[in-house]
């Protein structure tokens, strides 16, 4: 390890000066026990690569130009429309699909796209929206810019996006609460996923609104806290967060579910055991665990594990894909990051959030 401090602090002076490209190769070089010079760029990291650009709160935040849409992928028949929040936490844009058959008390979910994607691009290969059709409920897309990160990545590295009520987390709760308050969605059933660095901020989400998020799920990220910084986040993408890091405790046990490739090489497949452990050491006593396999001609192979009570409720779900990289598992080839060769990520999402919702307050 101490051979990758020269490249660090190269990577930071470059940081300092706005090569932020060349910070970048120089990491992964470092990383990867090799030199800068190499044929590398930020492509086999491009999904959660944590390059930052100053924040610019709460003054205009430029957005990336609709894709056309494509009904078939992004729904049967609801609205699918660019919003704009603003408010003294700052400004956020999403996409929100409300099907078809709206009405009061619908679950809400929030999906949170990795690095380079957008809500558009997101929406088409997780076919989130198709689903909310088929079973009601609502979704919303928040939308990072390149104004936030130059790679469009949420900041789940840095300590001031990893909070309760500061930075990107404070936003993506604001939106939360706005729709939910708009459709009457139900707050007992309000969930958040992502992928990659989307899933690493949804981590971060439920740990710091327990009280908010009903259950997370998880695929290809990282655990809150697994990073402070832009050289341990590089690390952790690696090799998982240091032991020295200490797991949040949350003031409520948030359910989780996580889906992870083991042949994935942009963020490796133990960060998917520290989510899950993690979990644990906060949930209720008395889980019984239990390790399934299944798959299909044609398909990936996969091991499901779950850890459930007495009467059937799961509670931690983590799902581990054979040979399958970084990439939603049996996501819709018209999006990024995504392998159809399943098992389907997103039914299982909406699946396991089905049977959580927060205690009802009299």
């Amino acid at each position: 390890m101490m051979e990758t401090m020269p490249s660090m602090a190269d990577a930071l002076r470059l940081t300092r000066s706005g090569d932020l490209h060349g910070a970048t190769r120089l990491i992964q070089a470092a990383l990867a026990g090799g030199s800068a010079d190499r044929e590398e760029d930020m492509e086999s990291y491009s999904d959660v690569t944590p390059v930052r650009r100053p924040l610019a709160r709460p003054g205009p935040a430029p957005t990336d130009p609709p894709q056309t849409p494509q009904p078939a992928n992004y729904g049967a028949g609801g609205r699918f429309e660019e919003r704009d929040y603003l408010g003294g936490e700052g400004r956020l844009s999403y996409r929100l699909y409300v099907p078809s058959g709206v009405k009061d008390g619908m679950p809400l979910l929030i999906m949170l796209h990795g690095c380079t994607q957008t809500p558009e691009d997101f929406a088409l290969g997780t076919g989130m929206n198709r689903l909310a059709d088929e079973m009601g409920f609502i979704v919303v897309y928040p939308r990072q810019t390149p104004t936030a990160n130059m790679q469009r990545c949420w900041n789940w590295f840095k300590p001031g996006d990893q909070q309760r009520d500061k930075g990107e987390p404070a936003l993506i709760a604001a939106v939360t609460r706005s729709i939910a308050s708009e459709y009457k969605a139900d707050a007992g059933r309000i969930y958040v996923a992502g992928l990659s660095a989307g899933g690493a901020t949804a981590a971060i989400m439920g740990a710091a609104y327990p009280d908010i998020y009903a259950a997370i799920g998880v695929h290809s990220g990282l655990a809150c806290g697994a990073a402070r910084d832009m050289p341990s986040a590089f690390a952790a993408m690696r090799n998982g967060p240091p032991a020295s890091v200490i797991p949040h405790r949350s003031t409520r046990f948030v359910p989780v579910i996580t889906f992870h490739g083991d042949k994935d090489a942009t963020v490796a497949e133990v960060n998917s055991g520290h989510i899950v452990a993690s979990a644990a050491r906060d949930s209720k006593t008395g889980l019984r665990s239990v390790k399934e396999t299944g798959g299909s001609a044609g398909q990936h192979s996969f091991t499901r594990e779950t850890s459930c009570d007495s009467d059937g409720t799961i509670w931690i779900e983590r799902w581990t894909i054979h040979g399958a990289g970084h990439a939603w598992s049996g996501g819709h080839a018209s999006g990024s990051y995504t392998d159809a060769r399943g098992p389907d990520a997103s039914r299982a999402m909406i699946a396991f959030f089905a049977q959580h919702s927060l205690p009802r307050v009299c």
